[in-house]
């Protein structure tokens, strides 16, 4: 077996010659821990009996252990924030792949495949960056971004859903509530809007149809949100140009029917129609109410101010003499 020449794992055997990303000092003790995460959640490295020594059987030596020189991963494992690099706090990321549950018998361990499909999607950057951030080959980046985004569409209905309990959907009614101050909005199941994901401009006859109001090329995700920000169901796939509403009717929310349930609404802004069925739609009116006088009460109230008028004219005049 060859020796491992990038920068996400060292291998502590000598090796002839040293490449120069390998190093043969002693881990640190963060090493150790970043390891044990590792080999925690299933990610049994490799064996590598030392030099000169042959191991005993059916024991497991590692033979590649974590690089904590590379600073995302040095960030990662140790006491940095992780924010910058993956636009997720440790505890998300805990929680991200504690849900995947993808073990790794082989190849750069679950976490590692993670931590660099995350900061792909978070830093928008090519493979050439990303496999030099990692110091791994670029096409391992490739395999590894597509099979981990694989695998995050798998779960993501875990995650993204409606609420399927009573108890959830009043927690729902009730964060709206509090949100606005209102008892009126204690019947809002949820906010919907669309937002533009930016692609490169596609090939073909029909690639100016992407090409929305704001002059970038982009597909719609249509998403309801919970009153904390969550997503409780996703629509993606429509080309930029394409107006709100025209998604709104050929998403399964709207042709099912199946939230809110009666007696609820969805929350929505002026792209959308007001509607009550099949989705109960409110949205803000499109022009403020304007307050209109009885011609009675307007001219009452233009007499007496012009009676006023004159008093205090006349007032100051009879001042003004003296």
């Amino acid at each position: 077996m060859g020796c491992v020449s990038h920068n996400t794992y060292w291998c502590p055997t000598v090796c002839s010659p040293l490449p120069s990303c390998v190093s043969i000092q002693g881990l640190h003790p963060s090493e150790d821990t970043a390891n044990a995460v590792c080999r925690g959640r299933g990610e049994a490295l490799p064996s590598w009996p030392a030099a000169g020594v042959s191991p005993a059987r059916g024991t497991r030596h590692l033979y590649c252990r974590i690089n904590l020189a590379v600073p995302v991963l040095q960030r990662f494992f140790g006491q940095g924030d992780t924010r910058p690099d993956f636009r997720l706090s440790k505890e998300s990321l805990a929680v991200l792949l504690d849900l995947l549950q993808q073990e790794r018998r082989h190849g750069w361990g679950a976490t590692i495949e993670t931590l660099v499909f995350l900061f792909w999607l978070a830093s928008g950057a090519s493979y050439r960056v990303v496999s030099r951030v990692f110091g791994i080959p670029r096409s391992t980046v490739h395999r590894i971004v597509h099979r981990v985004t694989a695998e995050v569409v798998a779960v993501r209905h875990k995650v993204i859903c409606l609420p399927k309990t009573a108890e959830d959907l009043a927690a729902v009614t009730h964060g709206f509530a509090g949100l606005a101050r209102q008892a009126a909005f204690g019947k809002a199941a949820g906010a919907i809007d669309g937002c533009h994901v930016r692609i490169k401009p596609p090939s073909g006859p029909d690639g100016h149809c992407y090409k929305n109001r704001k002059l970038f090329y982009s597909i719609i995700l249509q998403a309801v949100c919970d009153h904390q920000g969550c997503f409780i169901d996703t629509y993606v796939g429509w080309p930029g140009s394409v107006h709100d509403s025209r998604v709104l009717r050929h998403s399964p929310l709207y042709r099912r029917a199946i939230y809110p349930p009666p007696g609820h609404f969805i929350l929505a802004d002026g792209g959308y129609p007001c509607l009550q069925r099949p989705l109960p739609l409110i949205t803000p009116y499109k022009r403020p109410v304007q307050v209109t006088w009885q011609p009675s009460i307007k001219s009452a109230l233009q007499t007496q101010l012009m009676d006023d008028v004159v008093d205090s004219g006349g007032m100051h005049l009879q001042t003004m003499s003296h």
